[in-house]
């Protein structure tokens, strides 16, 4: 009998809907919201509003697309944590009502280990044990994974996010949000050695970014002259526009190298440290091309097996919710129905 899980995905300002029998992805359905983009950022009471309009339909496009009914239905999977607590609540409770009127078991995803598992959605696939650097707008991590569901940090970041490193220099350029994709646009069309950003010494495999992100503010109020305060260099307004855009592809280009070698950089030792040689990426920011480009360029100079999502699984999505559920589902790891939303649930 096929074990085909209903899973639900609403950590943030997507609300998204998948289907899938014993292993294999039969649809996955995102709504996105467009209302945030006048605030330069999600709001989180306006996102947990939309989720409530949008997830019926969603859910419903993703079963016809899958051809299922909700009788077909062996077990329903939500996104317990981490995210925006509001947002997290609307999916919840909508996949515990459909376990308890359909009398059918519940699944809790980790969002963040559903990322990881988004390699395993599609051939080729990793073999375990296999190294994952995760990249998104709120995390950064080196993940261990000896099986689905054993898996182990071995490495974070200790302040912000490279996705957040990417969306803050785009808004201190003047990018309109959602900015991240625009500096990788930007960014193939310039010198990425043109200017120099530091890169942060942090012990072990853990990252930092907030250093970076103040380097590139000093560099920009500098208008290139400098990326350390001092009040003589402060440029004017006008004179900092004019900066940004004469060299504005050079900057996207400087700024994304950094950000790329810090994390290959990290993931490179851990490789050595471990003896693994599977390695993938996972989450938002490993849609960006630059990443994508070097991953794989690192991995043929080191002999690396490298795995990197389709872009459709990269972002937010359910179809990593769904294949993290069943793999859950053939351990018989069920949650019941007081198990709790988490903004920020460890691992």
């Amino acid at each position: 009998m096929s074990i085909v899980i209903l899973a639900i995905e609403s950590s943030c300002d997507e609300t998204a809907a998948s289907v899938c029998a014993d292993g294999n992805i039969l649809s996955n359905y995102i709504a996105n919201q467009k209302v945030h983009e006048q605030y330069g950022g999600v709001v989180p009471e306006l996102a947990s509003r939309a989720h409530m309009q949008n997830i019926i339909p969603v859910v419903d496009t993703a079963l016809k697309t899958a051809g299922c009914g909700l009788n077909d239905i062996s077990a329903t999977a939500f996104t317990q944590s981490p995210g925006l607590i509001g947002s997290l609540l609307v999916g919840a409770q909508f996949a515990k009502s459909l376990s308890l009127a359909l009398n059918k078991p519940l699944l809790a995803v980790h969002h963040m280990q559903a990322h990881v598992l988004a390699n395993l959605i599609a051939e080729p696939k990793p073999s375990f044990p296999f190294l994952c650097l995760t990249v998104s707008g709120g995390h950064t991590q080196i993940v261990l994974c000896e099986s689905p569901i054993n898996m182990k940090v071995i490495g974070e970041t200790i302040d912000d996010a490279a996705g957040e490193a990417f969306d803050k220099s785009a808004k201190l350029i003047g990018l309109p949000y959602p900015a991240g994709p625009l500096i990788d646009k930007y960014a193939q069309l310039g010198n990425p050695d043109r200017f120099k950003f530091p890169e942060p010494q942090v012990a072990g495999l853990d990252f930092s970014f907030s250093g970076l992100k103040t380097s590139i503010l000093y560099f920009l109020q500098n208008a290139g002259t400098s990326n350390i305060y001092k009040e003589e260099f402060m440029a004017t307004e006008d004179e900092k526009k004019k900066f940004i855009d004469d060299n504005l592809n050079d900057i996207c280009a400087s700024i994304q190298h950094r950000i790329i070698t810090i994390l290959l950089n990290k993931l490179k030792k851990a490789s050595v440290q471990t003896g693994i040689t599977d390695i993938c990426i996972a989450g938002g920011v490993s849609a960006n091309s630059g990443l994508r480009k070097a991953f794989s360029e690192m991995g043929e100079k080191h002999k690396w097996r490298t795995f990197i999502p389709a872009f459709e699984y990269c972002t937010d999505n359910a179809a990593m919710i769904a294949i993290t559920a069943y793999y859950k589902f053939l351990e018989n790891d069920f949650a019941d129905l007081s198990v709790s939303s988490s903004a920020r649930a460890e691992w």
